[in-house]
C-alpha cells in the first residue's frame, strides 16, 4: 500500500487559519468577551500567573519595553505602559505619526468613499462612520491606514499630531476577531464590530482627521483619557459625545484591553511615508 503524502506546509497553515477562525468567530463572542473582561481584572497571584502564562502560550508577548513587569492582574499586563523613550516621536511638524504599535494592513487612497478591508472585500466611509455624511465627505478621495494590534502588542494609542478631539461617536456592535482570516471571510467586518470614531482637528492646519479604534473578540472595553466613561459592549449612550480635548503629538489618548485595530482617516493632500 502506498502511504498518503504528507500535507504541504501551505495546506497546514491554511488548516490552522481555518481552525483559528472557527474557534474565535463561531463562539458566543459577546458573552465570552464579558467573561474574559471580568476574569482579567482579578488581582489574585495564582489567577494572574495562570492567565498570563496561558496568554504567553498563544501569543508573542514581549515585555522588554514595558515600564514594569510586575503586574497586579492580566488586565494590568494588557494595559501596560511603555518605559520612557521606548517609542521616540518624530518631531517633524509635516508628519503625522502612527497612533499605535501595529501591523500595517490595507492602506492607500480612498476610492471616492470606498476603502479596502482585504483583497476582494471593501466597505464605505458611511458604513464605517455610522452614516455621518458630513464627516465621511471630509475623507472622500483621501487616504486611510489600517493598523492591526495583535494580542501581545502594546495596547495604548496616541495622538498622531498636535490636535483637539472634538467629538467621540461610540458605535456598539459585534465582537468578531479582526485577524486576516476573519477579514477575508466576514464582509464589512470593521463596520459590524464595536468601535469609536474620534474626530480630531489638527492645531496647525485646522484640517480634520479621524481615528477609529475597532474592538474585537475578548476586548472588554475602549478607554479614553478625556472621557469619564468606559466604552464597552454594555454601554448605552449617549453615542455622540462632544468634547474639547487638546493633545500634543505623541500624547496618550487611551487604550484597548486586548489586541484590535485602529483605522486612520485623513483628507486629500496626505500621503503614506514609507520608512527609509
Amino acid at each position: 500500500m502506498t502511504p498518503s503524502p504528507r500535507p504541504s506546509l501551505f495546506s497546514r497553515i491554511a488548516a490552522q487559519k481555518d481552525l483559528n477562525f472557527l474557534l474565535t468567530n463561531r463562539i458566543p463572542r459577546n458573552a465570552l468577551t464579558h467573561l474574559v473582561g471580568r476574569l482579567s481584572k482579578i488581582e489574585n497571584p495564582v489567577v494572574r500567573d495562570l492567565s498570563i502564562g496561558l496568554w504567553r502560550a498563544f501569543a508573542d508577548l514581549d515585555l522588554a519595553d514595558a515600564r514594569t513587569t510586575q503586574f497586579r492582574s492580566m488586565h494590568d499586563c494588557f494595559t501596560r505602559q511603555l518605559r520612557d523613550g521606548a517609542r521616540p516621536i518624530d518631531p517633524d511638524d509635516r508628519h503625522l505619526t502612527s497612533p499605535c504599535d501595529g501591523i500595517v494592513g490595507a492602506h492607500g487612497r480612498i476610492d471616492g468613499d470606498t476603502l479596502l478591508q482585504a483583497k476582494g472585500s471593501s466597505y464605505t466611509l458611511a458604513e464605517l462612520l455610522a452614516n455621518d455624511a458630513a464627516l465621511a465627505q471630509t475623507f472622500h478621495d483621501g487616504q486611510y491606514l489600517t493598523l492591526r494590534l495583535t494580542s501581545g502588542m502594546y495596547h495604548r494609542f496616541h495622538a498622531p499630531h498636535d490636535c483637539r478631539v472634538e467629538q467621540v461617536n461610540y458605535i456598539a456592535g459585534e465582537a468578531y476577531n479582526v485577524n486576516p482570516a476573519a477579514l477575508k471571510r466576514i464582509g464589512k467586518l470593521f463596520c459590524r464590530n464595536e468601535r469609536a470614531v474620534l474626530r480630531c482637528r489638527l492645531t496647525a492646519s485646522g484640517q480634520t482627521i479621524a481615528l477609529v479604534p475597532v474592538a474585537a473578540v475578548l476586548v472588554a472595553s475602549i478607554r479614553l483619557h478625556f472621557l469619564d466613561v468606559l466604552l464597552h459592549l454594555k454601554y448605552r449612550g449617549p453615542n455622540a459625545i462632544a468634547c474639547d480635548a487638546p493633545l500634543r503629538k505623541g500624547e496618550e489618548m487611551g487604550w484597548f484591553e486586548h489586541g484590535s485595530t485602529v483605522i486612520v482617516l485623513v483628507p486629500p493632500g496626505f500621503a503614506l511615508r514609507r520608512p527609509a
